[in-house]
């Protein structure tokens, strides 16, 4: 007979939307469980080595993601994690916040401790059970066995919309038409990279790098990250369907995150798809760390440092909830009455089936509001979403996946649950002045 625990709000995911769900959830005083399936927390910003993260600013300057996720930020500067957030030289956003991935785990654990969440790690969620449209409860198997997580409130934060998806509940997946989704990306680390002769090559070389970099300004801006060596990506011919080379600095001085694999046509819900992703995204590391090697300047005496525990994904299953955010939303700067979030990150597609990338920038302020709404699905009367998979259109995910944004969402959603079980009533009828005014209160930007 599986073990049964019982707590006020369950949280499924332990990621950035996770775990910010969980301590936002803590903090209003009631019993909170996360439960997470690797053997660490922080979802693709750990296993699948995400980074740096961008962005908690708008274009303009302005930051508009706070509360849980910069102190944070706070907390892995205070431990030497992270310098903060940062120009950013490539030139997508105005900046990124590097962070040592080992440090920000402990600080994550220490916090959801604080905030008196019990945490089960190596725990994956297999079933749920409903009755008339309400999640009873959730099953997990764990390596004592199998286990049952009775809540009043769920928060879906899994990145895939599992409990979503085991419960019922209404979910979609990919762009419209073919149904494809962004590709998935096996990123690495190379340590060795001499930075200082890649940064002069890119003074000598503007034409060959992302025209929004401020080549002039180089010299006096530390390295955050390169995009472009578009010729010698040109003339090698790597079998990747992309068109050049992106890597962020750190967060060692001679260390680089390479973001350049691409694995495109195949399904991250999928068990025998994620498995040729897997094998295929370890194949095209090897071949790009030749390639920049032998190459790109700065890399000749580099070396594969580490390499993500699994491939990133960018884009799976989503909920339907009671709106679901467009692209016309994002560009046009959108704002609503029922916000808790705001994000200044452009729509930034990576083509399911092509080389490119196409963005869509935000007009007016820079920012558009993330509204309640998109964390309510239609139908399950006691679950929240958060993250990837709360409901936007395929477009609008593109602006939406990011982690600070995912962080907002994560805290929203767990104050949200929070509140919805002080006053007995459900996620969709909680008072939205008041979840505006606890989340303020926690210092989230609206």
């Amino acid at each position: 007979m599986a073990k049964i625990l019982e707590a006020d709000v369950i949280v499924v995911g332990g990621g950035p939307a996770g775990i910010t769900a969980a301590i936002a959830a803590g903090r209003q005083g009631v019993k909170t469980i996360l439960v997470e399936r690797y053997g660490f927390v922080g979802g693709m910003s750990t296993a699948a080595m995400v980074y740096p993260w961008m962005t908690f600013h708008a274009d303009s300057g302005e930051q508009v993601i706070k509360g849980i996720a910069q102190e944070i930020v706070d907390r892995l500067q205070e431990r030497g994690g992270s310098p903060g957030h940062l120009r950013d030289t490539v030139g997508f956003v105005h900046t990124v916040t590097p962070y040592h991935p080992e440090i920000y785990q402990v600080v994550a654990m220490d916090m959801l401790r604080e905030a008196g969440v019990k945490l089960l790690l190596h725990s994956f969620v297999d079933e749920v059970e409903t009755s008339d449209g309400t999640i009873q409860s959730v099953r997990i198997t764990t390596k004592s066995g199998k286990m049952e997580l009775k809540g009043k409130v769920f928060v879906d934060t899994s990145g895939d919309a599992d409990v979503a998806y085991l419960s019922g509940t209404e979910t979609l997946q990919g762009r419209d038409g073919d149904l494809q989704s962004q590709p998935m990306t096996m990123k690495f680390r190379m340590r060795g990279v001499d930075l200082a002769k890649v940064k002069q090559y890119m003074i000598d070389h503007p034409e060959d790098f992302y025209k929004k970099t401020p080549v002039k300004e180089l010299p006096e801006l530390p390295l955050t990250g390169v995009c472009g060596f578009y010729s010698q990506w040109k003339a090698a011919e790597v079998p990747i369907n992309r068109d050049q080379v992106l890597f962020f600095t750190g967060p060692a001085d001679d260390e680089v995150l390479i973001n350049c694999t691409r694995v495109q046509g195949l399904d991250g819900t999928n068990v025998e798809d994620l498995t040729q992703a897997e094998e295929e995204g370890r194949k095209q590391v090897l071949m790009m760390s030749e390639f920049l090697k032998r190459d790109v300047p700065g890399f000749e005496k580099a070396s594969i440092s580490a390499v993500g525990t699994q491939i990133g994904i960018r884009e799976t299953r989503r909920i339907v909830g009671h709106y679901a955010l467009t692209k016309e939303d994002v560009v046009a700067g959108r704002k609503f009455e029922d916000t808790i979030a705001r994000s200044g990150y452009p729509i930034d597609i990576h083509d399911p089936s092509g080389k490119g990338v196409t963005a869509s920038w935000i007009a007016g302020d820079g920012t558009y509001d993330i509204p309640y709404r998109c964390l309510v699905p239609n139908k399950t009367r006691n679950l929240l979403a958060a993250g990837r998979c709360i409901s936007t259109t395929h477009e609008a995910l593109a602006t939406t996946r990011l982690t600070p944004s995912c962080m907002a969402t994560g805290q929203a959603a767990g104050t949200a649950a929070a509140l919805s079980v002080l006053a007995n009533v459900a996620p969709i009828d909680v008072d939205i002045r008041q979840l505006q005014d606890a989340l303020k209160k926690e210092k989230a930007c609206l």
